[in-house]
């Protein structure tokens, strides 16, 4: 049982330093500084906030062909992700502790063991902890070409004392038996970062907020062309507009009722109230888990997730 009821929760919608991992690290650690001044206790960040979603680049890349300038970016783009642990996740535990605050944050973690990326959720407690990560399970189209996949040990919900957390990645909330493995552990924030700036995007979280029965924060970054490094900027697609991500953060009730944003085309933190209590009323006729789950006719097996975490 949470043994608080209500606070707030702050969505930030913000631009990295792309590229930059020192940089992107120090405007969150700011940012994170102005969402605890506005007494959040929860604060979320989009996806590969650090060092940035590679949006618009190709990697010098084409079936049946790589160029030497596109590993050059990809090597780039690796000596800026982050290590898990390492210096940086330790800087975001310190700013987690230092304001009281629980964070989540969307980065790319590079694994030395195998040497491969990946789309990862960092979660990070108010004692600086770092709780947990969630890989992305499935890059879609061109992602792949940077990060691998995930699995089922990361599909992970933490029972905090502001309700069981949990989430994940952009186009694996299309995934209905990955939502359902969420919901299996009781999800009552739903942790959402993206790089989807369409406006269908928040039917989606409108929906999983009402098929979850939970409080959903739908976060993306807002940037530009003129945002990427100089020496990137002639390297991106053509065809891709000035702004490559208009943002479109949202944050929805157990209802489905939009409580923040959505916000786009600027910068922005979004700040909603969170009632726990709100979650039961929402389940008194629909539970996708309990009551309305048809454990007669439907069995679900997720191979290696784990137990839900106690905080």
């Amino acid at each position: 049982m949470a043994e608080s009821r209500k606070y707030k929760v702050a969505c930030i919608q913000a631009t990295p330093v792309i590229f930059d991992i020192e940089k992107t690290v120090e405007k969150a650690i700011s940012l994170v500084a102005d969402a605890a001044a506005k007494g959040c206790e929860l604060i979320v960040f989009p996806e590969t906030f650090i060092p940035g979603y590679p949006s618009g680049l190709g990697f010098g890349t084409v079936v049946g062909s790589r160029t030497e300038a596109g590993r050059d970016q990809f090597k780039e783009y690796w000596q800026n992700s982050v290590e898990v642990p390492g210096e940086y996740t330790k800087k975001l535990g310190e700013c987690a502790k230092e304001h009281n605050v629980f964070l989540v944050i969307g980065v790319t973690e590079r694994d030395l063991v195998n040497g491969t990326m990946y789309c990862t959720i960092l979660y990070f407690g108010s004692d600086g902890s770092l709780l947990g990560k969630h890989r992305k399970l499935k890059p879609t189209a061109a992602e792949r070409l940077v990060w691998g996949e995930g699995d089922g040990s990361t599909l992970a919900t933490y029972d905090t004392k502001l309700g069981k957390i949990g989430g994940l990645i952009c186009w694996e909330n299309y995934m209905p038996m990955a939502r359902m493995a969420m919901y299996n552990k009781g999800v009552q924030l739903y942790i959402a970062p993206t790089a989807d700036s369409r406006e269908s995007w928040n039917a989606t979280m409108q929906h999983i907020a009402c098929e979850g029965r939970c409080y959903v924060i739908g976060c993306n970054q807002y940037f530009t062309k003129k945002d990427y490094p100089e020496h990137l900027q002639s390297e991106l697609a053509e065809d891709r507009p000035e702004i490559l991500s208009r943002g479109g953060s949202v944050i929805v009730s157990p209802l489905g009722k939009v409580l923040a944003g959505p916000l786009y085309d600027e910068e922005g933190i979004l700040v909603a109230e969170i009632d726990l209590d709100e979650v039961v009323r929402s389940r008194m006729d629909f539970d996708v888990t309990g009551h309305y789950s048809r454990n007669d006719v439907f069995d679900l097996n997720i191979k290696d997730q784990p137990e839900i975490k106690k905080v």
